[in-house]
This record gives structure tokens, sequence and C-alpha cells, in this order.
């Protein structure tokens, strides 16, 4: 299915073929495709990149196709990283996480940190972090076959 190009998102770059890989709902998924382009909140004279899922639904173009700057999906990927990381060693807590400690890390960037944590406001955490855990380990390959072709792409690229 081809990704529109007469909307407010400018596709440049497209994956015209996302729902065949998307996880758990690979060939079966409403995200048919991703796109780097030309991002729709651009105002005049100003340029930015976004990524964009394309959602269909059977009839038409869904609204809830989601755009977000670049520095956003590699912020998202950090997170992610940081997240199955953590988990990895998260047996060694009676509840998955430390009470005392519940801040993971603080990522470097731009001159501040990104705060990694465990969201402890959360009031039915106990059993939340219970079923992401869960739901973490269910999909450990599907995500651990993505962060292993990041990592090969990003060493190619010299990082």
């Amino acid at each position: 299915m081809k990704i529109p190009t007469t909307l407010k998102h400018k596709p440049v770059i497209v994956s015209e073929n996302y729902e065949n890989v998307d996880g758990r709902n690979a060939y079966n998924s409403d995200a048919k495709g991703l796109s780097l382009g030309l991002a729709q909140w651009n105002d005049r004279g100003k340029i930015d990149i976004s990524a964009k899922v394309w959602r269909f639904t059977g009839e038409k173009w869904s609204r809830q196709s989601e755009e977000l700057p670049l520095h956003r999906v590699l912020d998202l990927a950090i997170l992610i990283c940081r997240t199955t990381s953590h988990f990895r060693e998260a047996y060694r807590y009676e509840r998955l996480y430390d009470p005392q400690k519940p801040v993971i890390d603080r990522v470097g960037l731009q001159g501040d940190a990104m705060t990694v944590a465990v969201c402890t406001d959360n009031p039915m955490l106990d059993g939340d972090i219970q079923l992401f855990r869960q739901a973490l380990s269910n999909d450990d390959e599907l995500i651990g076959e993505r962060l292993s072709t990041l990592s090969r792409l990003l060493k190619e690229m010299g990082y």
C-alpha cells in the first residue's frame, strides 16, 4: 500500500511494507508504513524532519497515525535500551526495582540528563510492573533482534 504524499507530512524516505514486520502484528497490522519526511507542523521558513507511522483502517488513513521528531524517536530508543537493561537484572529486587532508588539512570543529553525511573506514582505499580516484565520477556526475541540490528548499524556508522 502506497503512503500518501498529498497530506501535510511530506514523505521523503519510506518503508511501505512495515505491516509485514510490525512485531506480533506482522502481516496483520494497521501500521502499513513508516516514513521520514518534512514535518506537518513546519512553520514558514522553518523545516523539521519527522518520523511517521502510517495507520490504515481498511477504508481510510487513520487519525491515529503518529508523527514524531527524529530526536524523540532516538530518545525512545534510549529509553527502551535502559529499560531492557534494567529488567535483565530486576529479578534481584523483590518488587523488580529498589523503592529507595526508583531512578534507573540519568542519561546525559544536551547539557542535562534524561531521567529514566520507575513510575512510583502509579497506584497499581506492583501488579503493572509484573505485567510489564512479562510482556517484555514475551517480546524479548522481537526486541532483541531489533536492538542487535540497531547496534550493527550504529557500529557501521562509527558510533
